[in-house]
């Protein structure tokens, strides 16, 4: 397990060309990253979205920033207005900017600035399956996914949905930064296995920050 590496600095583990894990590079800041979730969850809740199909997804999101994801039966896409709330998505906090732009500048993307955090929030039971990240309108601009909370399956595969997959553990406080070549691998987490986290109770929270505009 990990956790008998709990007191060593961040390191980093490639994953494919232009992507790479980050180990711990969030866990000293954690609790202010949670602190922040809150913030925002508090202006736009936590819910389950429907996809274009009608499935209900298992895992619950909100999102932050000028552009927030979103999906319906109409399809997906990313919006400056909360349909839920009908206002704004909250604004990105600057705890979460900071990190988002050392981690990719870390994994060799110095100049990304993200405009969108989609946060989600699973319980057990709950899965992301495989899929592409692909409603961005720049697409040479990286992503950026931080857990936090109970451990997880991240799975990384290919540019076609049936390629080999990596299954890679992921703990509090890692991040994984994909792009490059890597930028339209299908990836998922497989469902989340019950559990305590000291500071997340039952629970696994994921930041994902993209690019979703090309304006500046």
């Amino acid at each position: 397990m990990l956790d008998l590496f709990a007191d060593e600095s961040p390191w980093s583990e490639p994953l494919a060309p232009g992507a790479v894990i980050l180990r711990r590079q969030a866990r000293e800041q954690s609790a202010i990253l949670l602190a922040a979730i809150e913030q925002v969850a508090a202006i736009s809740p936590f819910r389950q979205m429907v996809t274009p199909g009608g499935y209900t997804m298992s895992v619950a999101m909100t999102n932050c920033g000028p552009y927030g994801w979103s999906t319906d039966r109409h399809g997906y896409c990313y919006a400056a207005i909360d349909p839920l709330t009908g206002k704004p998505w909250p604004a990105m906090p600057e705890c979460f900017q900071e990190l988002a732009r050392t981690a990719a500048a870390r994994a060799g993307y110095p100049t990304f600035s993200p405009d969108a955090c989609l946060i989600n929030r699973y319980q057990p039971g709950a899965k992301l399956s495989l899929h592409q990240d692909k409603d961005e309108a720049l697409l040479d601009a990286p992503i950026v996914s931080v857990s936090l909370g109970l451990p997880a399956t991240f799975q990384f595969g290919g540019l076609k949905r049936t390629d080999s997959l990596q299954r890679v553990w992921l703990e509090h406080g890692d991040v994984v930064v994909w792009g490059g070549e890597s930028r339209l691998f299908y990836h998922g987490i497989q469902s989340l296995k019950p559990g305590q986290h000291p500071l997340t109770g039952e629970y696994r929270y994921n930041l994902t920050f993209r690019r979703a505009s090309n304006s500046e």
